[in-house]
């Protein structure tokens, strides 16, 4: 969440007129037009807004000697703000305001936190009114490499040897310059403060956007003491999750740190030294998503070799250091996974036939196979029609991109007693395009990412990002 502006304001900023006040009816002069509301709504502003100021000043004063307070602002963009504390939603009206002037007067007031509510609220997203909506501009020649987004739609986008963030309204950016050639794999843990690596750089850096500067570099003292590149990032509420590669590619692990006391370094997890011609051992981790509801990290990396493109997915207890359940990939091994915790699924893109497969986690720990949500025949083609495509979660959807177009997975719900083979009822999922038509194709898709009700996606060769919003009220 953005931080909200310190609206304590002082009593010589407000003129006090002599009023009426008996009832629960509160007035307020803005800019010489008075305004009439109830306690009960100014109280939705907060404990720290300037409404909360007034109410306690109004309390204060006597029956006998009541007055209006007078704050010197525009009374237009103030009504705009009333509307949005009476309903929680910015009314029709809101769209003939710039919308960085609302976003300065709601700082000024101490109600920026409703105002990114009712803008960018996770819970508006709209996977089936998703359309594309804007274009953010990135500086440079450089095409994205890398994004992450947090909960309430700001994003940090990596290109080149720059991270660009851009903050929930997405009209106010910042770019730094980091000590990367190329940015591989980035992590938001805050909307001013993310975690960055490269595969080609050694060491984990956390950088503050606010301030500009690397707040910690985390490595990995690996047995050949050489560079630790780090080839994924993942995090839960309380551990940062970090793929370390050695320089020598001898090596990989998994490091865990705790979020909650400075990085401090909790654990290793999967260190793997490479002996000979094991290729299982010489796979470090390129995707880590913390399952919430299982309290296992998922891990999963691939590897091309002469017999083609292998790969494991493990699924890790943190606290026991042990793999719990363990995928192998041999035939048309992922090009991209995810998991989800609203579907209790894994889901994955094949590389050789692009085709969505699903395996259901409660069946976690028994022998399970993956099922084709498309057309089985492909697995054994050996096209390699996956190849570059991305699959991510969105609450009760799987995004599934195939060169410049997005496909859209929901699991159908039907009342059926027929029961799979390890006693569970079948799923059925269907497939929908994203977007309309004139939306549809372009470039091929590189990164998709998910914050408040907007999707994220960048595509090869284009110095921008397009933003994907589901239509609500306001702007």
């Amino acid at each position: 969440m953005p931080p909200s502006a310190d609206s304590k304001l002082p009593l010589n900023k407000l003129n006090l007129k002599t009023s009426n006040r008996n009832t629960n009816v509160v007035t307020i002069d803005v800019g010489g037009q008075l305004f009439q509301t109830t306690k009960q709504t100014l109280d939705l502003a907060g404990p720290k807004s300037l409404f909360s100021r007034i109410l306690d000043f109004s309390d204060q004063t006597s029956n006998t000697n009541p007055h209006v307070p007078f704050i010197d602002r525009d009374p237009e963009l103030f009504s705009i703000l009333l509307s949005l504390l009476r309903t929680g939603h910015l009314p029709s009206k809101s769209k003939a305001f710039d919308f960085d002037d609302l976003i300065s007067e709601s700082q000024f007031y101490g109600i920026e936190a409703l105002l990114l509510n009712s803008h960018s609220n996770p819970s508006q997203f709209e996977a089936f009114n998703l359309e594309k909506s804007l274009l953010l501009p990135l500086s440079g020649r450089d095409s994205p490499s890398a994004i992450s987004t947090t909960p309430f739609g700001s994003v940090h986008v990596a290109h080149g040897s720059k991270i660009t963030s851009f903050d929930w309204s997405l009209h106010r950016k910042s770019t730094i310059l980091t000590q990367f050639t190329a940015v591989d794999s980035l992590l938001a843990l805050s909307p001013t403060i993310a975690a960055a690596g490269a595969t080609d750089f050694s060491g984990l850096q956390v950088i503050d956007f606010e301030k500009g500067f690397v707040r910690e570099t985390l490595n990995w003292e690996n047995v050949t003491r050489s560079s630790s590149t780090v080839q994924a990032i993942g995090c839960s509420p309380e551990y940062l999750f970090t793929s370390f590669e050695s320089g020598r590619r001898n090596s990989n692990s998994i490091m865990v740190y705790d979020l909650q006391s400075g990085f401090r370094p909790v654990t290793e997890i999967g260190h793997y030294e490479i002996f000979g011609a094991n290729l299982d051992s010489a796979i470090p981790a390129t995707k880590l998503s913390w399952v919430s509801s299982k309290n296992l990290l998922m891990a999963a990396g691939s590897h091309s070799g002469p017999s083609g493109v292998q790969g494991n997915i493990k699924f890790w207890d943190i606290r026991s250091g042990n793999v719990v359940w363990e995928i192998k990939e041999k035939v048309d091994c992922f090009a991209d996974v995810t998991v989800s915790d609203n579907l209790s699924a894994i889901y994955k893109v094949g590389v050789n036939s692009g085709e969505v497969f699903f395996v259901d986690l409660r069946n976690i720990g028994t022998e399970n196979s993956w099922v084709c949500l498309g057309d089985n025949r492909k697995v054994i083609n050996g096209k390699k029609e996956g190849v570059g495509s991305r699959i991510e979660s969105r609450g009760n959807q799987i995004f599934c991109s195939k060169g410049g177009d997005l496909e859209l997975w929901s699991e159908v719900l039907i009342d059926s007693l027929r029961k799979g083979e390890h006693g569970l009822e079948d799923r059925v999922f269907r497939k929908n395009s994203v977007g309309r038509a004139k939306d549809m194709g372009g470039s091929r898709i590189t990164c998709l990412g998910f914050g408040g009700n907007k999707m994220f996606v960048t595509r090869k060769d284009q110095q921008f990002v397009e933003v994907w919003q589901s239509s609500v009220r306001g702007f």
